[in-house]
């Protein structure tokens, strides 16, 4: 049985993860709770092999006991964070990245680490590959999230070959399912929220710029994965499926069965217009691909929202 340390494992993905290896290993969650919620990981406390340490990365973790994975989770990732929690992000993506680094060379421990699509920023290629540097605004309102996600992949790769330790980025694609935020900005728990309140469905700008959207039970098994591989990375992982906004306000609608209507507002800065992952990568070297539907992911999602508005 492996011991496998998950950094943000109370957050939406991460608890996802948690629920996930639980069954054949002994697990240590990490979470400061700043975003995550200890309330998504309340079943797994009873499990003699599940841990939880209330800690935040930016300071160093002393574990006793040896590790043989860690999952690098933590970090805010909600538009709603960024002017809230901008050193904060920084510092989890620098210092924090670094502390875990450090313990995983210590412990000879292999190192996965959840980059983001939004190190390709506001993409002029598209759809976007792992080959694409991006264009981001290194000061704009997003960079706190943007950059501290570019330096971290730089830090990772320089630890890689400067200590030969085992190291995996993926690049996080649009993730949503259920233990989502009511209030985490993102469009589709936004929507929701909107739709089973009966309020207006608020869409920026003219609704035609695009995303492409990953149910949580794909993603995790795509970060397992890249785990169990020999790869490097990065690699994306998302769904390619392309939605319009405004397509994806309307058919939540339809799937909430609400009367609300859709207004718009002007669109933020630094909003990218189009984001859909080219997944040929993690197709031909993970053997993995998405499964779950944009309207079946959508369905598991508003039961859940149902149940706790």
């Amino acid at each position: 049985m492996k011991t496998i340390l998950i950094t943000g494992g109370a957050g939406f993905i991460g608890s996802h993860l948690c629920q996930r290896l639980a069954k054949n290993n002994r697990l240590i969650c990490v979470d400061n709770l700043i975003s995550g919620n200890r309330k998504n990981i309340k079943n797994l406390e009873r499990n003699k092999n599940f841990r939880f340490i209330k800690h935040d990365i930016i300071r160093p973790l002393k574990i006793k006991e040896k590790i043989d994975e860690i999952y690098n989770l933590a970090c805010p990732a909600s538009p709603a964070d960024f002017p809230k929690f901008p050193i904060e992000i920084l510092l989890t993506s620098s210092i924090g990245v670094k502390n875990m680094l450090d313990l995983a060379v210590k412990q000879k421990a292999k190192f996965l680490h959840t980059s983001t699509s939004e190190v390709y920023g506001d993409p002029k290629v598209h759809p976007q590959k792992e080959t694409y540097w991006g264009n981001v605004n290194p000061i704009g309102p997003r960079s706190c999230y943007d950059e501290g996600k570019r330096f971290a992949e730089s830090l990772i790769e320089n630890y890689r070959k400067k200590y030969n330790l085992e190291t995996k980025i993926v690049r996080v694609f649009n993730t949503y399912g259920p233990k989502m935020r009511l209030d985490d900005g993102r469009v589709i728990s936004n929507f929701i929220t909107q739709a089973l309140k009966g309020k207006d469905l608020t869409v920026n700008g003219n609704g035609t710029q695009t995303r492409s959207f990953c149910y949580i039970n794909d993603m995790v098994e795509g970060i397992i994965e890249m785990m169990k591989s020999r790869e490097i990375g990065p690699i994306n992982l998302g769904n390619p499926d392309e939605y319009k906004i405004l397509d994806l306000a309307r058919k939540i609608i339809v799937l909430t069965g609400s009367k609300s209507k859709i207004t718009f507002r002007p669109l933020p800065a630094d909003d990218p217009t189009r984001r859909k992952p080219d997944i040929t990568l993690a197709k031909k070297r993970l053997g993995w691909k998405t499964k779950v539907s944009l309207e079946e992911g959508l369905i598991q999602t508003i039961k859940y929202f149902r149940s706790i508005i």
